[in-house]
């Protein structure tokens, strides 16, 4: 069995934590490690091999965190990828996945970024899914439901049949849900042969079908990597595979489970999973320098900080989320109104939607310390062996001050090493390339002079990760 893993998503819900390019499932929430690599691990001895779904600009994200858990676990498969320049929901990234199949392989869909703590009722509804499957039945999963959830889709089902599929209720009807008793929250994983959905979605849905073979006809293909291009991405329908396929199946199947999971959808739901029984708030603090928080009669609260001090006197019920450049404070039981918050960012702010202070780059990270009128501050982290595009600007100048590590610097036709407490001056637009040939990490500081600092300033002449932008 195969495990394709579902990796594009944004985690809108869980902003100011997730933004598009760090979304929730690469955010380290759990002993410092990520629900993406919480999924790879779990699913690492149900399934022979790994097949990961994600956006191209995550790409790097993934690997990076990937090759995090191979450093420090036994975690052995070598996942293949691929890369979607532009999502298109569920069913396409399944089927595009399952095109590189063969017919009568059992996949497991996973997304990427839920929670499980019940490894072995987990296994056993593989198990038992992987039964089904084979009798060339779509399996689904169905959670036993603990409370009345507005934030999920339903399953009716009796037995192992499933009766209809359920839009997210409204309070009232979820309750109803509950108190029927066979109702199921609907997980979003999957059990089936390939070839199995390939047929159902064919019949059910012809134009996402035949949009994804045309995809696969053209593919960017490096080591064991697909990159689906733009136009054939474009050009399929945007759907769930609950619209697509399931919705209108007569070979769907049900298995029921309890298994402690969430999906971590929104701050309620973290607050569910972080509150320890003895504490009278739970706690989630990132940062090398993050402290608890004071609290005076204060409970119930979640408070997820940073690097600076945080107080709270006499409230309670509150999620109080603590970020570089952000900070969101809402109600317990209204965290699902954050997608909103998200929808007037983007057209205010849409950069705080997008990106942390702290970046990731296929080549490291960089840290915005300091951004302000015609200068911005960076701490910049390059690895061993990675090298930053060659490139140029136009709007700005660069002053490159090493910290640690020795830099190979290429300016025009001329290259040079820094070392630590040295620098040099880039002008605007000189050629140039920074790159790390030593063994340990390149720590630097650079600031940023000009009319426009913006990260659009840049000019690729040459890129290892075939980046244009």
């Amino acid at each position: 069995m195969i495990n394709i893993i579902l990796s594009g998503g944004s985690g809108s819900r869980l902003w100011p934590l997730s933004r598009t390019k760090l979304p929730k499932q690469f955010v380290r929430l759990f002993g410092n490690q990520s629900l993406f690599q919480n999924t790879l691990l779990r699913n690492a001895n149900q399934c022979k091999s790994t097949l990961i779904v994600t956006n191209a600009e995550q790409y790097f994200l993934a690997l990076d965190q990937l090759q995090a858990i191979q450093s420090i676990t036994e975690y052995a498969p070598e996942p293949a990828f691929i890369l979607e320049p532009v999502g298109r929901n569920t069913a396409p990234a399944i089927a595009l996945a399952c095109l590189t199949l063969d017919a009568n392989e059992l996949v497991f869909v996973t997304p990427s970024d839920h929670l499980v703590k019940d490894q072995r009722a987990y296994e056993v509804a593989i198990k038992q899914a992987k039964a089904l499957a084979e009798q060339h039945y779509l399996v689904t999963f169905g959670i036993q439901p603990s409370y009345p959830e507005t934030g999920f889709g339903y399953i009716e089902a009796s037995g192992n049949d499933v009766l209809s599929f359920k839009e997210k209720p409204d309070v009232d009807t979820a309750q109803i849900y509950i108190e029927q008793g066979d109702y199921y929250w609907n997980s979003g994983m999957f059990c089936f042969k390939a070839g199995v959905f390939l047929r159902e979605l064919e019949q059910h849905s012809p134009d996402i079908y035949k949009a994804c073979v045309e995809a696969m006809l053209q593919l960017d293909i490096v080591d064991s990597t697909l990159k689906i291009q733009s136009s054939k991405m474009l050009a399929i329908p945007e759907k769930s595979i609950d619209y697509a396929v399931m919705e209108k199946s007569d070979k769907v199947k049900m298995i029921a489970c309890d298994m402690g999971w969430s999906d971590l959808g929104s701050y309620d739901a973290l607050y569910d999973e972080i509150k320890m029984p003895e504490e009278n708030n739970a706690l989630l603090l990132s940062g090398v320098k993050a402290q608890a928080p004071i609290c005076i009669n204060s409970y119930g609260n979640l408070v997820i900080a940073r690097d600076r001090p945080i107080a709270l006197i006499d409230v309670e019920d509150l999620l109080i989320v603590d970020t570089a450049d952000a900070l969101l404070i809402s109600k317990k039981g209204s965290s699902q109104q954050v997608k909103e918050v998200v929808k007037q960012l983007k057209i205010s702010h849409p950069e705080l939607t997008e990106i942390h202070r702290l970046v990731h780059r296929p080549w490291g990270t960089y840290e915005v310390l300091t951004d302000s009128q015609q200068y911005k501050v960076k701490r910049i982290v390059v690895k061993p062996s990675r090298k930053l595009s060659l490139q140029r600007h136009y709007h700005r100048s660069e002053h490159w001050i090493v910290v640690s590590g020795t830099a190979s610097v290429t300016v025009d036709e001329n290259e040079f090493l820094v070392s630590p407490n040295e620098s040099t001056y880039i002008k605007m637009g000189q050629v140039h390339r920074l790159e790390n040939n030593g063994k340990i990490d390149l720590i630097m500081i650079e600031v940023q002079v000009g009319e426009y600092t913006g990260e659009d300033d840049i000019v690729r002449l040459d890129d290892d990760y075939a980046r244009n932008k």
